[in-house]
């Protein structure tokens, strides 16, 4: 679900995209975070919601790998809230497989 959220500092003018992932596990996570930075701005910043106990480890993995930037921890977050800002120049992954890159 994507629902805007209020402004926070890091968004820098803009509110954030809000991923609402529940308790899905990253690798279903990751395909519906790529989908949807691939639409976005440069400079959006999404907030990925996750019970998912290996976010805190895929989502700065997948940024490394994408060339996104990983902003980290929502501090004032009542659940789990990752924040991820979107990069002009990301490289291409699988759409199915975003954890892999796409070789052109």
């Amino acid at each position: 679900m994507l629902t805007p959220e209020e402004p926070e500092s890091r968004s820098y003018g803009r509110e954030p995209i809000v991923l609402d992932g529940g308790d899905r596990r990253c690798v279903q996570l990751l395909i519906e975070l790529r989908r949807l930075v691939d639409g976005l701005e440069p400079g959006t910043v999404v907030h990925l919601i996750t019970s998912d106990p290996a976010a805190p480890i895929d989502l700065p993995a997948w940024c490394h790998l994408t060339g996104h930037t990983y902003l980290g921890p929502h501090p004032t977050s009542a659940r789990p809230t990752y924040a991820v800002q979107v990069r002009s120049n990301p490289r291409a992954t699988h759409a199915h497989a975003p954890w892999h890159l796409h070789n052109t």
